[in-house]
């Protein structure tokens, strides 16, 4: 073969490759996406939020007057108080707060001396009522005294009748007059003991320790404390609550729901719990309260909030772990179906007014308008514009359009 041939034929040759190569990278390729497939099965439509455990009935021991209350959970029982969260209490028996009086006020230097002048006119007052009755004892003496000499004379006739009479009239009144005078002196001695008392120093003060100057608070039902609300000791006002009891196995769920979602609840709807640390709780509806309240969310939305009251449907074994304030997430069931056409949600976008997905056929995706019924987190009921096993392109980019080729995303 001639040079020049030969020449040409591998120009040809190398030509022809560029050619094919960039051909090859201008051809169209598949986008990788990710596929789901339209099937039939049960589905179920649920309203989910937060809600938390409560005791049904919690006792609150409170302080039935004023005064202080010493410390409830010390670690060596002081004074005989050893109350701990969690503890055990028995009715009337077990003592879960003593309450003991309060020491006195300061005073101010004013009343401090208006005492002291007041306590100086009491022990003056009681100076004087003293006197009166030493001097009364004496009268009583001497007229007894003279009760006794006319008693003799009056048995030799020596005295009149009257005179002895009136020995024993003297005899009587001065035995009055000194009953009316010893009365008087503790009448000021109280006086002035209470004045005393008044002026004693909240510093000096020593609480009396015998058991008749305190309160023993008792448990008022038998279960456990579920917290103690006034642990250390200090001074409280009548009626300051001090201990929470109640039984841990009497517990129910409150969750606050969005009014829009609690209409569509209704007493004795199935309830699954979870979120809360162990395996899935099978609960239901007992009460929806019939008026909201205002709540303000975390992002300082204000949302109409309806209190939704649940009961375990489990025994006890399933859910014994729970607690008081426990956080759970509960899942109402407000509409079920057990065999029904469904899409998953992330496959759904609009198109004007209506629902449609990209559905995959012949390895290209198309357009196709469907029309969605009951719908959940997860998935939509399809009622119409597809049909079992069709494959739909899940989360659709802005690289998907009508006809552009598609390809299940490989999975690494």
């Amino acid at each position: 073969m001639p040079t020049n041939m030969k020449k040409r034929f591998a120009w040809s040759l190398v030509l022809t490759l560029a050619v094919i190569a960039l051909a090859w990278f201008a051809w169209p390729r598949p986008i990788p996406v990710d596929l789901a497939t339209v099937v039939k099965g049960p589905m179920e439509v649920t309203v989910d939020d937060e809600g938390k455990t409560n005791v049904r009935h919690v006792y609150t021991v409170s302080a039935p007057i004023a005064g202080k209350v010493l410390r409830i959970s010390h670690p060596y029982g002081e004074r005989g108080i050893s109350v701990h969260v969690g503890d055990k209490v028995k009715a009337a028996e077990t003592i879960v707060a003593v309450m003991q009086p309060t020491a006195p006020s300061f005073l101010d230097v004013r009343s401090r001396e208006e005492l002291q002048a007041t306590l100086a006119a009491a022990d003056a007052a009681v100076t004087l009522s003293e006197a009166e009755v030493r001097r009364l004892e004496a009268a009583l003496e001497f007229a007894r005294s003279d009760l006794r000499r006319s008693e003799l004379l009056a048995r030799t006739n020596s005295i009149p009748e009257r005179n002895l009479e009136k020995a024993r009239l003297d005899v009587q009144t001065n035995e009055a007059a000194l009953a009316s005078a010893t009365a008087q002196r503790d009448v000021r001695r109280g006086e002035r003991a209470s004045v005393a008392a008044r002026l004693i120093d909240p510093a000096t003060a020593v609480p009396e320790t015998s058991s008749a100057c305190c309160i023993q608070l008792r448990a008022p039902v038998t279960g456990v404390v579920l917290k103690i609300i006034q642990d250390s000791e200090a001074t409280v006002q009548a009626g300051a609550p001090l201990i929470a009891i109640g039984d841990p196995l009497d517990l129910e769920i409150v969750a606050d729901l969005l009014s829009t979602d609690a209409v569509q609840i209704e007493v004795g709807d199935p309830v699954r719990i979870d979120g809360w640390g162990g395996p899935s709780i099978k609960g239901r509806v007992t009460r929806v309260d019939p008026a909201g309240f205002l709540k303000v969310s975390a992002l300082g939305i204000e949302e109409q909030r309806v209190r939704t009251t649940i009961e375990f449907s489990d025994p006890p074994e399933a859910w014994s772990r729970l607690g008081h304030d426990y956080r759970v997430i509960v899942h109402v069931t407000v509409w079920s179906a057990p065999d029904i056409l469904s899409v998953p949600v992330a496959a759904l976008f609009r198109q004007g007014e209506n629902w449609a997905v990209y559905a995959v056929h012949n390895g290209r995706a198309e357009v196709a308008a469907i029309s969605i019924g009951h719908r959940n987190n997860r998935l939509a009921e399809v009622l119409s514009g597809l049909s079992a096993g069709d494959q739909v392109v899940l989360h659709p980019s802005d690289r998907i359009r009508q006809g552009v080729a598609v390809a299940q995303r490989e999975i690494q």
